[in-house]
């Protein structure tokens, strides 16, 4: 929250709605009580809140709404806000060491072993391209642009009588075929067939 605060805080609220919606139990904690981390947006979307023991009144407005928190002895005491309560609970939390946390970790990983489908990591056969459909007007656009001497996709939909789409489309075709050059910008494609190359090549067909 203290270096992206704006993208911690949609995550966060993101994810509590989600939670709520598939029926997860969402647990979000903090040492710093403050109202920079404890925003007014994450607090709308997590409506039950827990305090332990701090050390101002004003925390445990920023946690609570209310004060009291300031007043816990620690060690495990806290007040439980649920929803929909009018006021808050005390109650007393259980020491749980390190090792009872591994031990019970362990336990309920041995409950259900992961069973894992091998089948997805191997790879599918890469499918073979489509063959390119060849247009019926691409030898008169190539000899259109040959003699205009540059690559224009307005010209090709003026002299062919044709749309945008069907114009670009030839566009790409030659560019692909090594017939004009790459798109730069303002610049106008450059024109890499000469009128005997395609006499050559278009003419034998």
């Amino acid at each position: 929250m203290i270096v992206a605060p704006a993208d911690v805080e949609d995550a966060i609220c993101r994810l509590a709605q989600m939670a709520r919606a598939a029926g997860i139990h969402l647990v979000v904690a903090t040492q710093r009580p403050s109202v920079d981390v404890i925003t007014g947006l994450i607090k709308a979307n997590i409506p039950s809140r827990v305090s332990f023991a701090v050390s101002s009144q004003i925390d445990s407005r920023t946690i609570l709404d209310m004060g009291g928190a300031e007043k816990l002895l620690g060690k495990g005491d806290m007040l439980f806000f649920p929803v929909g309560a009018s006021k808050p609970v005390r109650v007393q939390g259980a020491f749980l060491s390190d090792r009872e946390v591994d031990d019970l970790v362990t336990y309920l990983k041995k409950q259900a072993e992961p069973v894992y489908d091998d089948k997805i990591l191997v790879e599918a056969p890469a499918e073979e391209p489509a063959p390119e459909i060849e247009d019926e007007l691409l030898a008169q656009a190539v000899l259109i642009l040959i003699e205009s001497g540059h690559a224009s996709i307005s010209m090709l939909q003026r002299r062919l009588h044709i749309g945008y789409a069907r114009a670009a489309r030839l566009i790409d075709i030659m560019e692909k075929r090594g017939i004009v050059g790459g798109y730069e910008g303002s610049k106008p494609r450059a024109i890499l067939m000469s009128l005997e190359q395609y006499q050559q090549v278009f003419k034998k067909r």
